[in-house]
């Protein structure tokens, strides 16, 4: 059986699987990140574990009602007298009083060391008990609200902590897809170079045929052309690689995306407002919280707590026999107070305090961390910035010195090498741009992360 549902399983994964995802564009995408997600729905059952808790704690309050059934059959004599007692049925004969009737008034004080019969040895009997029980505390020193507080409290912060695995699921999404786009940028400019160093290598075959070029520059041309079918071929892989991932997150195959995602758009923001809204330090608010609760949860160990009981029930030989007539009740109330135990509660109440000034400590240094991060990351965006602006215009300038050294090639002006050393100098400044574009996109994306954003 459970061979057979494991196979059923994997089927339905790759069913699944099977229905591909094509022209997903990043809003799509990020959609469907947030509901099909693994992590995301693992930490949603979190969640709904901690609620559960939470209605847990806050079901102390209510008390308990048991209800509890005894079927008993005895033939000892306190059982038996009990059982008699119990069911309101106990007589004068249950004391032997038919062992005392045998003698006479004029046997005096004899008759004391009489031992009865029916009492000592009483037949076996049957008892069948019904009885409800309802317990309630009336008062706990505040120990039960603090529970239900920090339970609450605990809710909460799973749901934060779901929400910054959301977070950090959308933002390698929106990596993926400003990856795959950079690469595809990419992938174009290496096809038309490598359409323009076969150009070269026909131009080249041509001019040795005139014997304006020799061997030797036909092996760098060969060279060069397998050179760029290899970085080809690195970036299509990369390219595959980054739709594996891509499917990974959203639990489908995705074979393509749609649009165009290369420059992030860099929005920015107040730094208190990135501080409110950042999960981390609202996390970190969260748990000063719950040190705050748990010092009073602690305290209430020095207060007395208080309950009330009320048990109605009844007894007999046959079950639910005559119930009314054979019931009874009893209620109480019970206070109990510890008066000592070894400083074990005052030390909890110390070890408490101390968590709190930690608390205290840990929310100070996320908000000022994250204050220098976010800083750090401007800084960087910057910096990309600047350098994708200059890289631009290098590229623009190297493409053009390039096309102009292939035209000087093809007049015998400039060497081979000359015309190669040009177009590796354009490879590697269309390189370097899109790894800076793909640097300044994963800050930005990264800001967004802390600030609590999804803008795309």
């Amino acid at each position: 059986m459970t061979r057979y549902l494991f196979s059923l399983l994997v089927v339905l994964h790759v069913s699944l699987w099977a229905q591909s995802l094509s022209s997903l564009t990043l809003e799509q995408a990020i959609q469907r990140v947030k509901k099909t997600n693994l992590e995301i729905n693992i930490a949603r059952y979190n969640e709904e574990i901690k609620a559960l808790e939470h209605h847990v704690a806050t079901g102390s309050n209510y008390g308990s009602l048991d209800l509890k059934q005894l079927a008993i059959r005895s033939n000892d004599a306190g059982n038996i007298f009990g059982f008699k007692l119990q069911s309101r049925e106990a007589s004068f004969a249950d004391f032997g009083f038919a062992d005392f009737l045998k003698y006479q008034p004029s046997l005096g004080d004899s008759v004391v060391s009489v031992q009865p019969q029916d009492l000592n040895y009483p037949k076996a009997r049957n008892n069948f008990q019904t009885q409800l029980e309802y317990t309630i505390p009336l008062y706990t020193g505040g120990k039960l609200e603090q529970y239900g507080r920090i339970t609450k409290a605990l809710e909460h912060l799973s749901t934060l902590e779901r929400e910054q695995l959301t977070s950090q699921k959308v933002y390698e999404v929106k990596k993926s897809f400003f990856s795959i786009s950079l690469l595809d940028a990419f992938i174009s400019n290496l096809t038309i170079t490598k359409s323009n160093i076969e150009k070269l290598e026909l131009m080249t075959k041509e001019m040795m045929k005139e014997g304006y070029a020799k061997k030797v520059d036909l092996l760098e041309v060969e060279a060069r052309r397998f050179d760029i079918n290899r970085l080809l071929n690195q970036a299509t892989a990369n390219r595959a690689l980054a739709y594996h991932f891509l499917s990974f997150l959203l639990d489908e195959r995705v074979i393509s995306i749609s649009g165009v995602y290369e420059d992030a758009l860099h929005v920015n923001q107040n730094m208190e407002n990135i501080l409110e809204q950042n999960l981390d330090i609202q996390k970190a608010h969260k748990g000063l919280e719950i040190s705050q609760m748990n010092i009073a949860l602690q305290e209430s160990a020095f207060l007395p707590t208080v309950g009330a009981f009320v048990n109605y029930g009844s007894s007999d030989n046959q079950p639910f026999n005559d119930f009314a007539k054979h019931d009874a009740y009893t209620v109480g109330l019970q206070l109990k107070w510890n008066l000592f135990n070894g400083g074990v509660d005052k030390n909890n109440v110390e070890k408490a305090r101390v968590e709190n000034l930690k608390a205290v400590g840990q929310l100070s240094l996320a908000q000022k961390g994250i204050a220098l991060h976010v800083e750090e990351i401007k800084t960087q965006i910057q910096s990309y910035e600047f350098e994708i602006e200059s890289l631009k215009k290098e590229v623009e300038l190297s493409r053009a010195i390039y096309e102009n050294y292939f035209a000087r090639y093809g007049e015998k002006l400039v060497s081979i090498n000359d015309v190669i050393i040009k177009q590796s100098e354009e490879i590697a400044k269309v390189l370097r741009l899109k790894e800076i574009q793909n640097s300044r996109n994963e800050k930005i994306f990264e800001l967004e992360k802390i600030a609590h954003k999804e803008a795309i």
